[in-house]
Protein backbone atom coordinates (compact mmCIF):
# COMPACT_ATOMS: atom_id res chain seq x y z
CA UNK A 1 0.00 0.00 0.00
CA UNK A 2 1.29 3.34 -1.04
CA UNK A 3 2.35 5.91 1.87
CA UNK A 4 0.69 9.25 2.19
CA UNK A 5 3.10 12.82 3.17
CA UNK A 6 1.59 15.36 4.57
CA UNK A 7 3.82 18.53 6.20
CA UNK A 8 3.04 20.61 8.85
CA UNK A 9 4.07 24.14 8.86
CA UNK A 10 1.61 25.30 12.40
CA UNK A 11 1.96 23.58 15.49
CA UNK A 12 -1.80 23.65 15.16
CA UNK A 13 -2.40 21.78 12.90
CA UNK A 14 -0.39 18.45 14.10
CA UNK A 15 -2.03 15.91 15.07
CA UNK A 16 -1.31 13.96 18.08
CA UNK A 17 1.55 11.34 17.02
CA UNK A 18 3.97 9.30 18.50
CA UNK A 19 6.73 10.94 20.70
CA UNK A 20 9.51 8.84 20.19
CA UNK A 21 12.62 11.29 20.25
CA UNK A 22 12.75 14.80 21.17
CA UNK A 23 14.99 15.05 17.65
CA UNK A 24 11.16 14.65 15.81
CA UNK A 25 8.81 16.06 18.52
CA UNK A 26 6.21 17.98 18.48
CA UNK A 27 7.09 19.75 21.51
CA UNK A 28 10.35 20.84 19.84
CA UNK A 29 8.41 21.89 16.46
CA UNK A 30 6.86 24.41 18.79
CA UNK A 31 9.93 25.45 20.60
CA UNK A 32 10.99 26.15 17.14
CA UNK A 33 7.71 28.18 16.01
CA UNK A 34 8.40 30.23 19.14
CA UNK A 35 12.05 30.97 18.32
CA UNK A 36 12.72 33.94 16.25
CA UNK A 37 14.85 32.94 13.08
CA UNK A 38 13.42 29.53 12.98
CA UNK A 39 10.84 27.98 10.46
CA UNK A 40 9.89 24.26 11.45
CA UNK A 41 8.70 21.65 9.00
CA UNK A 42 7.58 18.39 10.10
CA UNK A 43 6.31 15.84 7.02
CA UNK A 44 4.42 12.92 8.86
CA UNK A 45 4.14 9.68 6.83
CA UNK A 46 0.72 8.11 6.90
CA UNK A 47 -0.66 4.41 6.06
CA UNK A 48 -4.47 5.33 5.22
CA UNK A 49 -4.84 7.18 8.68
CA UNK A 50 -2.41 6.20 11.10
CA UNK A 51 1.14 8.14 11.22
CA UNK A 52 3.72 5.27 10.71
CA UNK A 53 6.81 7.79 10.70
CA UNK A 54 7.71 11.25 10.85
CA UNK A 55 10.41 13.92 10.09
CA UNK A 56 11.13 17.14 11.80
CA UNK A 57 13.26 19.98 9.75
CA UNK A 58 14.35 23.47 10.44
CA UNK A 59 15.35 26.24 8.81
CA UNK A 60 16.99 28.59 10.64
CA UNK A 61 18.70 32.44 9.68
CA UNK A 62 21.83 33.23 10.57
CA UNK A 63 22.78 36.62 10.67
CA UNK A 64 26.71 37.17 10.20
CA UNK A 65 28.81 40.59 9.81
CA UNK A 66 30.65 39.43 6.56
CA UNK A 67 28.48 38.88 3.04
CA UNK A 68 26.58 37.17 2.65
CA UNK A 69 25.35 38.91 5.83
CA UNK A 70 22.28 36.53 5.78
CA UNK A 71 22.34 32.80 5.72
CA UNK A 72 19.03 30.39 5.58
CA UNK A 73 20.45 26.97 6.24
CA UNK A 74 17.94 23.63 6.59
CA UNK A 75 18.61 20.71 9.51
CA UNK A 76 17.83 17.38 10.37
CA UNK A 77 19.07 15.89 13.33
CA UNK A 78 19.04 12.21 13.02
CA UNK A 79 17.01 10.28 10.30
CA UNK A 80 13.29 10.19 11.52
CA UNK A 81 10.99 8.25 13.69
CA UNK A 82 9.37 5.50 12.45
CA UNK A 83 6.72 3.65 14.50
CA UNK A 84 5.98 0.51 12.29
CA UNK A 85 8.46 -2.21 11.80
CA UNK A 86 6.52 -3.60 8.75
CA UNK A 87 7.78 -1.04 6.63
CA UNK A 88 10.94 -0.29 4.97
CA UNK A 89 12.41 2.09 7.19
CA UNK A 90 14.92 3.34 4.51
CA UNK A 91 12.43 3.76 2.15
CA UNK A 92 9.92 5.88 3.79
CA UNK A 93 13.04 8.17 4.89
CA UNK A 94 14.12 8.20 0.80
CA UNK A 95 10.25 9.74 0.30
CA UNK A 96 10.38 12.05 3.10
CA UNK A 97 13.63 13.34 2.11
CA UNK A 98 12.61 14.17 -1.42
CA UNK A 99 9.49 15.78 -0.22
CA UNK A 100 11.27 17.93 2.25
CA UNK A 101 14.68 18.77 -0.20
CA UNK A 102 11.38 19.93 -2.38
CA UNK A 103 10.19 22.01 -0.44
CA UNK A 104 12.91 23.94 1.14
CA UNK A 105 15.34 24.06 -1.41
CA UNK A 106 14.33 27.27 -2.56
CA UNK A 107 14.38 28.47 0.60
CA UNK A 108 17.55 27.35 2.10
CA UNK A 109 21.05 27.95 0.92
CA UNK A 110 22.38 24.82 2.14
CA UNK A 111 20.33 21.62 3.71
CA UNK A 112 22.20 19.66 6.52
CA UNK A 113 21.44 15.84 7.92
CA UNK A 114 23.94 15.50 10.62
CA UNK A 115 23.85 12.88 13.90
CA UNK A 116 23.34 9.76 11.60
CA UNK A 117 23.61 7.20 13.87
CA UNK A 118 24.30 4.43 11.16
CA UNK A 119 26.49 5.69 8.52
CA UNK A 120 25.15 3.62 5.29
CA UNK A 121 21.52 4.65 6.19
CA UNK A 122 19.68 6.01 3.56
CA UNK A 123 22.63 6.66 1.27
CA UNK A 124 20.89 6.01 -2.13
CA UNK A 125 18.31 7.78 -1.23
CA UNK A 126 20.93 10.77 0.05
CA UNK A 127 22.36 9.94 -3.64
CA UNK A 128 19.52 10.01 -5.69
CA UNK A 129 18.41 13.52 -3.91
CA UNK A 130 21.90 15.45 -4.96
CA UNK A 131 23.30 15.66 -1.56
CA UNK A 132 27.25 15.00 -0.76
CA UNK A 133 28.39 13.45 2.30
CA UNK A 134 31.39 14.50 4.39
CA UNK A 135 33.19 12.36 6.66
CA UNK A 136 32.46 13.14 10.95
CA UNK A 137 32.58 11.82 13.96
CA UNK A 138 30.46 11.14 16.70
CA UNK A 139 32.12 11.02 20.33
CA UNK A 140 30.13 9.82 22.82
CA UNK A 141 30.80 8.15 26.92
CA UNK A 142 28.74 4.94 27.64
CA UNK A 143 27.63 5.46 30.95
CA UNK A 144 25.74 1.64 32.02
CA UNK A 145 28.57 -0.73 31.94
CA UNK A 146 30.97 1.90 34.32
CA UNK A 147 30.60 5.17 36.31
CA UNK A 148 32.45 7.81 34.55
CA UNK A 149 34.82 8.77 36.90
CA UNK A 150 36.21 5.14 36.36
CA UNK A 151 36.82 5.96 32.52
CA UNK A 152 38.64 9.56 33.55
CA UNK A 153 42.46 9.84 31.99
CA UNK A 154 44.78 10.61 35.29
CA UNK A 155 45.00 14.31 34.11
CA UNK A 156 41.18 14.96 34.46
CA UNK A 157 41.10 13.34 37.48
CA UNK A 158 43.65 15.92 38.83
CA UNK A 159 42.25 18.73 37.49
CA UNK A 160 38.64 17.94 38.71
CA UNK A 161 40.28 17.21 42.29
CA UNK A 162 42.01 20.29 42.50
CA UNK A 163 39.06 22.26 41.22
CA UNK A 164 37.08 20.80 43.69
CA UNK A 165 39.63 21.46 46.95
CA UNK A 166 39.66 25.27 45.67
CA UNK A 167 36.26 26.33 46.11
CA UNK A 168 34.46 25.35 42.34
CA UNK A 169 31.04 24.04 42.83
CA UNK A 170 28.74 22.92 40.17
CA UNK A 171 25.08 22.79 39.92
CA UNK A 172 21.76 23.56 37.82
CA UNK A 173 20.30 26.64 36.91
CA UNK A 174 17.82 27.30 39.38
CA UNK A 175 16.84 30.91 38.76
CA UNK A 176 16.32 33.26 35.46
CA UNK A 177 19.09 35.39 36.75
CA UNK A 178 21.84 32.63 36.85
CA UNK A 179 20.20 31.36 33.07
CA UNK A 180 20.60 34.61 32.19
CA UNK A 181 24.14 35.33 33.22
CA UNK A 182 25.20 31.73 31.86
CA UNK A 183 23.36 32.16 28.43
CA UNK A 184 25.23 35.64 28.12
CA UNK A 185 28.46 33.70 28.53
CA UNK A 186 27.67 31.14 26.19
CA UNK A 187 27.27 34.13 23.94
CA UNK A 188 30.18 35.90 24.14
CA UNK A 189 32.12 32.51 23.71
CA UNK A 190 30.31 31.26 20.30
CA UNK A 191 30.48 34.72 18.54
CA UNK A 192 33.63 34.37 17.96
CA UNK A 193 32.98 31.03 16.15
CA UNK A 194 32.28 31.75 12.77
CA UNK A 195 31.34 28.11 12.44
CA UNK A 196 28.92 27.75 15.07
CA UNK A 197 25.13 28.97 15.68
CA UNK A 198 23.74 30.50 18.82
CA UNK A 199 20.13 30.54 18.99
CA UNK A 200 18.20 33.08 20.47
CA UNK A 201 17.85 32.95 24.28
CA UNK A 202 14.28 32.29 24.09
CA UNK A 203 15.35 29.31 22.74
CA UNK A 204 16.35 27.78 25.59
CA UNK A 205 14.01 29.11 28.15
CA UNK A 206 11.54 27.45 25.92
CA UNK A 207 13.06 24.14 25.58
CA UNK A 208 13.51 24.04 29.71
CA UNK A 209 9.68 24.96 30.07
CA UNK A 210 8.86 21.94 28.28
CA UNK A 211 10.75 19.37 31.36
CA UNK A 212 7.53 19.34 33.08
CA UNK A 213 5.88 16.16 31.75
CA UNK A 214 9.71 14.75 31.25
CA UNK A 215 13.41 16.15 31.36
CA UNK A 216 13.95 17.65 27.70
CA UNK A 217 16.45 19.86 28.62
CA UNK A 218 19.06 21.32 31.64
CA UNK A 219 21.71 23.72 32.10
CA UNK A 220 24.41 23.60 34.59
CA UNK A 221 26.68 26.30 35.78
CA UNK A 222 29.86 26.45 37.65
CA UNK A 223 30.68 29.05 40.05
CA UNK A 224 33.82 30.35 42.27
CA UNK A 225 32.77 32.77 44.76
CA UNK A 226 29.43 32.86 43.42
CA UNK A 227 30.12 34.08 40.19
CA UNK A 228 29.41 31.64 36.93
CA UNK A 229 32.75 30.91 35.56
CA UNK A 230 31.47 28.32 32.93
CA UNK A 231 28.46 26.10 32.19
CA UNK A 232 26.69 23.72 29.90
CA UNK A 233 23.87 22.91 28.35
CA UNK A 234 22.13 19.38 27.50
CA UNK A 235 19.02 18.20 25.71
CA UNK A 236 17.84 14.61 26.52
CA UNK A 237 16.21 12.24 23.99
CA UNK A 238 14.81 8.65 24.83
CA UNK A 239 17.38 6.68 26.68
CA UNK A 240 20.53 9.58 25.96
CA UNK A 241 22.24 12.75 26.94
CA UNK A 242 23.49 15.03 24.24
CA UNK A 243 25.58 18.02 25.30
CA UNK A 244 24.86 21.01 22.80
CA UNK A 245 26.54 23.85 24.37
CA UNK A 246 29.59 24.67 26.98
CA UNK A 247 31.74 27.36 27.86
CA UNK A 248 33.90 29.02 30.30
CA UNK A 249 36.36 32.12 31.32
CA UNK A 250 39.73 30.33 30.84
CA UNK A 251 41.96 33.19 30.72
CA UNK A 252 41.02 34.27 34.12
CA UNK A 253 40.16 31.30 35.61
CA UNK A 254 42.79 28.79 34.42
CA UNK A 255 43.98 27.01 37.00
CA UNK A 256 40.27 26.14 38.06
CA UNK A 257 39.48 23.95 35.11
CA UNK A 258 35.73 25.52 34.54
CA UNK A 259 35.73 23.64 30.80
CA UNK A 260 36.60 20.75 32.29
CA UNK A 261 33.93 21.08 35.09
CA UNK A 262 31.41 22.84 33.21
CA UNK A 263 31.21 18.73 31.18
CA UNK A 264 32.03 17.04 34.04
CA UNK A 265 29.17 17.90 36.03
CA UNK A 266 26.57 17.18 33.10
CA UNK A 267 28.26 13.57 32.70
CA UNK A 268 27.90 12.97 36.09
CA UNK A 269 24.34 14.26 36.00
CA UNK A 270 23.43 12.18 32.92
CA UNK A 271 24.90 8.90 34.91
CA UNK A 272 23.08 9.50 38.35
CA UNK A 273 19.66 10.12 36.55
CA UNK A 274 20.18 6.27 34.41
CA UNK A 275 21.14 7.53 31.24
CA UNK A 276 22.51 5.11 28.71
CA UNK A 277 24.76 7.51 26.46
CA UNK A 278 26.63 10.78 26.72
CA UNK A 279 27.11 12.51 23.35
CA UNK A 280 29.14 15.37 22.62
CA UNK A 281 26.69 16.70 19.68
CA UNK A 282 29.90 18.50 17.38
CA UNK A 283 33.18 16.19 17.27
CA UNK A 284 34.66 17.58 14.14
CA UNK A 285 35.97 16.75 11.06
CA UNK A 286 38.65 13.98 11.12
CA UNK A 287 41.39 15.70 11.54
CA UNK A 288 44.34 14.21 12.82
CA UNK A 289 44.83 16.82 15.26
CA UNK A 290 41.30 18.37 17.11
CA UNK A 291 41.85 19.97 20.10
CA UNK A 292 38.25 20.13 20.97
CA UNK A 293 37.75 16.51 20.36
CA UNK A 294 40.89 15.81 22.08
CA UNK A 295 39.65 17.39 25.25
CA UNK A 296 36.33 15.27 25.24
CA UNK A 297 37.84 12.35 24.73
CA UNK A 298 39.77 12.48 27.75
CA UNK A 299 36.34 11.73 29.90
CA UNK A 300 35.98 8.52 28.47
CA UNK A 301 34.29 8.65 25.53
CA UNK A 302 34.41 6.68 22.50
CA UNK A 303 35.03 7.97 18.80
CA UNK A 304 32.66 6.44 15.86
CA UNK A 305 33.18 7.87 11.90
CA UNK A 306 30.11 8.68 10.53
CA UNK A 307 28.89 11.09 7.91
CA UNK A 308 26.85 14.54 7.67
CA UNK A 309 25.18 15.07 3.93
CA UNK A 310 24.56 18.29 2.54
CA UNK A 311 23.28 19.53 -0.74
CA UNK A 312 23.47 23.21 -1.83
CA UNK A 313 20.59 25.36 -3.61
CA UNK A 314 23.12 26.60 -6.49
CA UNK A 315 22.92 23.40 -9.01
CA UNK A 316 25.69 24.53 -10.18
CA UNK A 317 27.93 24.68 -7.19
CA UNK A 318 26.26 21.48 -5.68
CA UNK A 319 27.51 19.38 -8.97
CA UNK A 320 31.13 21.06 -8.35
CA UNK A 321 30.90 19.40 -5.02
CA UNK A 322 29.15 16.54 -5.48
CA UNK A 323 31.97 15.64 -7.87
CA UNK A 324 34.35 16.10 -5.22
CA UNK A 325 33.28 13.89 -3.13
CA UNK A 326 31.57 11.41 -5.25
Amino acid sequence: MAIRLTIYKKGSDIPKLPELTLEHSTKLFHVYEQTHGYSPYLIVAFDSERPIAKLLAVVRKSTRLFPPSIIKRCEIYRCGDYFDTNFDKEEIFGEMLEYITREVIQQAFLIEVRNIEQPLFGYKHFKKNHYFPISWLRVYNSLHSLPPKDRLSPVRKRQINKAIQRGVTTQLVKTEEELEAFLKLLKKAYRSKISKHFPDFNFFRLLMLQNHQEETAQAFIVKYKDKIIGGSFCIYSGNNTYLWFSSSIKNTYSRLYPGVMAVWCALTDAYEKGYNHFEFMDAGLPFKNFNYRNFIISFGGKQVSTRRWFRFRWKWLNKLVCWFYK
